[in-house]
C-alpha cells in the first residue's frame, strides 16, 4: 500500500531528485518492488533510494530483509538518513550520482529506418 505522506526529507531530496535529473536518469517515488514500497527508485539503471529516520532494532531488520529483496530484484540500494538530507544535501546528490555514472541508463532505442531523416 503506498503511503499518503512522505517525510519532510522524502520531500526536500524529491525536489531535488525530480530537478535534477541526474545524470539524465528518471527517478519515481514510491514505487513497488515485491511487497516492499521503496522512497525512490530509477528502473534504468537498477537505483533504489531510502532514507532512514530514527530507527530501532526492529526496523533496521526489516530494512536488512527489504534490500536483500531489491537486491534480488538487481538494485542497487543507497540508505541515506534524514540528517543527511537537511545537512549535506550535495554529498547525498553526490553519491547518487556515481551511482548512476557507474550504470549509466542505456541509450534509446534507434528510430526504425527511414524515420527521424
Amino acid at each position: 500500500m503506498l503511503r499518503n505522506a512522505c517525510t519532510k526529507a522524502e520531500r526536500v531530496l524529491w525536489h531535488h531528485l525530480r530537478r535534477s535529473q541526474l545524470e539524465g536518469v528518471k527517478f519515481r517515488r514510491q514505487q513497488p518492488v515485491e511487497d516492499y514500497i521503496t522512497d525512490f527508485l530509477s528502473f534504468k539503471p537498477r537505483i533504489v533510494v531510502e532514507l532512514d529516520g530514527g530507527q530501532h532494532a526492529e526496523a533496521r531488520e526489516h530494512d536488512a530483509q527489504r534490500d536483500q529483496c531489491l537486491r534480488r530484484n538487481g538494485f542497487t540500494v543507497l540508505r541515506f538518513w534524514n540528517n543527511d538530507i537537511f545537512n549535506n544535501m550535495e554529498g547525498v546528490l553526490e553519491v547518487i550520482r556515481e551511482q548512476c555514472l557507474k550504470h549509466p541508463p542505456p541509450p534509446p532505442d534507434p528510430l526504425p529506418r527511414g524515420e527521424g531523416e
